[in-house]
């Protein structure tokens, strides 16, 4: 399949019209009308119905292959430009919220980071692509296994750190005295989903061996006092690294005494390290150690 036919398909299906496509791409709609024909000639199968715009059956399956392949070639550009091009100066630094300790902030060098804070699910595609030099992520793990990161690219990842984890309730919580929990005994509490700052509610499930843990208000935002701020207010539940955890107002942190998991953060990265990505991957290397 020609990736640019498959551009503009993912494209239209994401904004359902062929005019605003047309618009965010750069083409005219005739070209995007003809590129959308072109790819339904060489699949033998209608990919969107005109009205309204929506994919067919066969649309809404290559739409689940088409996000991995054009990210993959995006990674494949990416890399090679990296490659051939002088080091930069300067680093752009993508980091899941939970995965930016004091340790590791003390690690950055005074000058020249650009630093963005995405949710976790983003970041091995912004590393990937070349949007971030370096990524630091962040879950739930086994210790001393590393995290279960979506195959998006030939990325590396080392591990920087791991720590306990806790149960952040609030200050009135029943269970608020108790000098530590079982992640069993709280299957049916109410649960804060969010995926992108707190641990996930299916990895809580994954380590626990058992469905449960119902989300009682999704937040979608990467802002840790929110999400203490939506837990001191009795919204549910979340866990949380112990350093990041806190003395958030309202809340109390208990640790996890069951299932043996800790909180792991890893860095990533494309190809070789150069300058100052390769001086801050160095640096996280003997703050670990």
């Amino acid at each position: 399949m020609d990736p640019h036919l498959l551009r503009t398909y993912v494209t239209v299906a994401r904004l359902a019209s062929f005019s605003e496509a047309a618009r965010e791409l750069g083409y005219t709609q005739s070209a995007v009308s003809q590129h959308i024909a072109a790819l339904e000639q060489d699949l033998g199968a209608a990919l969107l119905t005109r009205r309204p715009v929506t994919p067919t059956p066969a649309g809404t399956r290559l739409l689940e292959h088409a996000g991995p392949l054009l990210l993959r070639l995006d990674a494949a550009r990416a890399e090679v430009v990296r490659m051939a091009a002088a080091p930069e100066q300067g680093l752009a630094l993508a980091a899941a919220p939970a995965a930016l300790t004091r340790g590791t902030a003390e690690a950055l060098p005074p000058a020249g980071v650009t630093l963005t804070v995405l949710p976790r699910d983003e970041i091995p595609a912004a590393v990937a692509t070349g949007a971030a030099d370096l990524g630091l992520v962040d879950g739930l793990a086994a210790p001393n296994d590393p995290l279960r990161l979506p195959d998006v690219a030939p990325l590396t990842a080392r591990g920087v750190s791991q720590e306990p984890v806790v149960v952040l309730l609030p200050a009135g919580h029943p269970l608020a005295r108790r000098s530590g929990l079982r992640l069993g005994d709280l299957v049916d509490a109410r649960w804060l989903d969010a995926p992108g700052t707190g641990v996930p509610l299916a990895q809580l499930r994954a380590a626990n061996g058992t469905s449960g843990f119902r989300p009682a208000l999704r937040y979608d935002g990467t802002d840790l006092r929110t999400l203490a701020t939506l837990t001191a207010a009795g919204h549910g539940l979340t866990l949380l690294p112990r350093s990041v955890a806190g003395d958030a107002p309202g809340t109390v942190a208990v640790p996890l005494t069951a299932p043996r998991v800790v909180h792991r953060t890893e860095l990533l990265h494309a190809g070789a390290l150069r300058g100052p990505a390769a001086a801050l991957a160095a640096q996280l290397d003997v703050t670990r150690s």
